[in-house]
């Protein structure tokens, strides 16, 4: 069953082993949840119940006008934020919520830099939340000066913790040959691995890969993943020759490339619980996750000698400077060998 993280879902067994999950929000009558998780069913009624809440609290008269409370409500009902994938949503209001429950009385147009700088101070033992919160309220706050509610947006001028790590697990290529050597082609790991791999797509993008998308060659692809307000990346792939063995087996009236073993297309968490257990069970580390593919594409790429530019034209970065690690990265291996070549002769 796939994992998601969705505030005021409760999840528990009944008395025959059958899991159930409901919309429990505190001071609102418990709703049921259809299907599997992350399921369009389940999905739809979480927005609903989601909805009808936000409606009643929006109407209640604890929310004082102008407070965070009273912004966060107006936010969720603009259009900025309909337009976010229902996933995307979930994730931006468990992160919003926290901040309404901490500050939600309090007034928007007092919010400044110092209060900010406390708050983030609050979460320096977390640099990966703490920079997941100051995205979300740059955006809110964006929004509060779009509609009037402030006249500047304080948080655009603090810095992002840095993180102690490098994000998700990138493969190397021991970890891929331990892969392959592990799934047999023709298998839908292996299949999943050169999706991945050989696209450097994210998992949002290779669900929903399909024959209809392959054209002249090239595998035809529109982000589902970018920032409100902007355009659509579209991109055209061409197959690189062990992505197209790959391919040949997989039948042609499948809706997509990868479907569930229950003849249906997979969803962004149930591919990413899947190929985990996939990676583990070839021997990986438990963290060897499908974005660390995403990366490991971007650093062959780079090793092969490609430009920025290029990388960027198959992993569809907006910005060089998102791909410019992997390039310094592979330009510095290329240039400390070169320099100990140069000094080889000399004793």
């Amino acid at each position: 069953m796939a994992k998601i993280d969705l505030p005021h879902v409760q999840r528990f067994k009944d008395r025959h082993g059958h899991v159930r999950h409901y919309f429990r929000r505190p001071g609102y009558k418990r709703a049921t949840l259809p299907g599997e998780v992350g399921s369009a069913p389940f999905m739809d009624a979480y927005r609903a119940a989601l909805e009808a809440t936000d409606k009643r609290s929006a109407g209640a008269a604890a929310v004082k006008p102008g407070s965070v409370s009273a912004l966060l409500v107006a936010y969720y009902g603009s259009s900025e934020f309909k337009a976010l994938k229902l996933s995307t949503q979930a994730n931006y209001r468990n992160i919003l919520e926290r901040f309404r429950t901490e500050h939600g009385d309090k007034p928007v147009g007092r919010l400044e830099r110092p209060h900010i700088d406390k708050i983030m101070d609050a979460r320096s033992d977390t640099p990966g939340a703490a920079r997941n919160f100051l995205k979300r309220l740059r955006v809110l706050l964006d929004f509060a000066v779009d509609r009037g509610w402030r006249n500047d947006n304080p948080a655009r001028a603090v810095k992002a913790p840095r993180s102690a790590t490098e994000g998700f697990r990138a493969w190397d290529d021991a970890d891929i040959a331990q892969f392959e050597q592990h799934w047999p082609t023709g298998s839908r790991a292996r299949l999943a691995l050169a999706l991945l791999l050989y696209t450097g797509q994210r998992r949002s993008d290779v669900v929903s890969m399909g024959w209809q998308h392959v054209r002249d060659g090239k595998i035809h692809v529109t982000q589902i993943k970018r920032g409100q307000g902007q355009r659509p990346v579209r991109l055209a792939i061409k197959l690189h020759p062990t992505l197209a063995a790959a391919l040949e087996s997989t039948p042609r009236d499948n809706l997509t490339f990868l479907m569930t073993a229950y003849g249906k297309p997979m969803t962004m968490a149930g591919f990413t619980n899947w190929f985990v257990r996939c990676a583990v069970e070839a021997g990986l580390p438990a963290k060897s996750s499908p974005h660390g593919l995403r990366k490991a594409a971007a650093r062959r790429l780079a090793e092969a000698g490609c430009t920025a530019k290029q990388i960027a034209a198959i992993t569809g970065h907006r910005t060089l400077s998102e791909v410019a690690h992997y390039t310094d990265s592979a330009d510095q291996e290329r240039l400390a060998d070169a320099a100990i070549l140069a000094i080889s002769d000399r004793r």
